[in-house]
């Protein structure tokens, strides 16, 4: 069983970070609701972090109450996707952390038998609510969409950034409820993270891959790419 309490990972890249101050937010604060103070832990951490090369750090508490650091080299970036649907497993969906593990096994078991590179998860009336490792974002006739915050979702520091990006373009946001039998069928499906940024849905389970000739993450990316500010 995972000795997790809380954990946050963002990816640092030459010395940059987008959403820092998002991340501390979230990992201090869900350390706090556990009585533990984390603020100076983590600002003293993050001056330790290289300024070369890509790397993946994961802030932790862990069950006995400690406070510690894994610094691990970021993996390659992601593109396209390919993605599976799955009930959502999770015990503490708002914090991460605890469900990691439990979430890592899933999607183990979805590439085996499904060759699926992500999962979406779905709540037990079909709505869909994010991925495994992402947040859920999606197109709807230029409208940008999200899950609305009240469902049992993580706070998602890189679909904050794409919201503040799609406000200052002056891009409609709107928050709906979806099936993925409805995502299936909407203009463009993306699943988002602090490693990979945006990654495109490009076929749902092992369903012939759609080619997406019109999408438009790439601009998008690069738009999130420039939020990255030195540590």
């Amino acid at each position: 069983m995972t000795s997790l309490q809380v954990a946050d990972s963002f990816l640092v890249a030459d010395g940059k970070v987008r959403g820092l101050a998002l991340h501390r937010e979230r990992f201090t604060a869900s350390c706090a609701a556990l009585g533990v103070e984390a603020g100076g832990f983590f600002d003293d951490q993050v001056k330790r972090l290289p300024g070369f090369g890509r790397w993946f750090p994961r802030f932790e508490l862990t069950t006995d109450g400690e406070l510690a650091v894994q610094l691990r080299p970021a993996p390659p970036q992601g593109g396209r996707i390919r993605v599976a649907v799955r009930p959502d497993p999770r015990r503490t969906p708002r914090v991460k952390g605890p469900d990691l593990e439990v979430l890592g096994e899933l999607r183990a078991e979805a590439a085996a038998t499904d060759r699926a590179d992500e999962v979406l998860l779905v709540a037990p009336d079909g709505i869909a609510l994010e991925g495994a490792y992402s947040a859920l974002l999606w197109w709807e006739d230029g409208v940008l969409c999200v899950p609305p915050a009240t469902l049992p979702i993580l706070p998602s520091v890189t679909a904050t950034l794409l919201r503040r990006l799609a406000t200052d373009r002056g891009t409609e946001i709107a928050e709906r409820t979806r099936t993925a039998a409805d995502l299936a069928d909407a203009d463009e499906v993306w699943l988002v993270n602090a490693l990979h940024g945006i990654r495109p849905i490009h076929a749902w389970h092992t369903n012939p891959i759609d080619p997406l000739p019109l999408s438009t993450s790439s601009e998008w990316q690069q738009s999130l790419t420039t939020l990255a500010t030195p540590l």
